[in-house]
């Protein structure tokens, strides 16, 4: 696995967690969070976590779950900061910028 494809999944890996935690924050905030936050949530953490699977697996499909992914990813930045008063949704936006960045990368170079 080259550095870059490392770095990719380091970087899917902690959006993902970041994900799961601020959807955690969101059930506790009850009413406050909306359905589209959590859509969002939902669609990054899922397909963060499919996208560093089939980096390390070297799947010949990575590149375009990368593609995929960098989208979800940036669509839940989007959404995130639809609360900036929230450090959570902040820390969880930039957690998913980082992975949208790593994975358009990845999109684009040979695997």
């Amino acid at each position: 696995m080259t550095q870059q494809m490392q770095d990719c999944v380091n970087a899917c890996m902690a959006a993902h967690t970041m994900c799961e935690e601020t959807m955690s924050s969101c059930m506790q905030m009850g009413g406050q969070a909306q359905m589209q936050i959590m859509r969002a949530l939902m669609d990054c953490s899922e397909t963060t976590r499919m996208c560093a699977d089939m980096m390390m697996r070297r799947s010949p499909m990575s590149g375009e779950m990368c593609a995929m992914c960098a989208k979800a990813c940036e669509m839940c930045a989007e959404a995130c900061m639809a609360m900036p008063d929230d450090p959570q949704m902040m820390r969880c936006a930039e957690a998913c910028r980082r992975a949208a960045e790593m994975c358009r990368a990845m999109a684009g170079a040979k695997m």
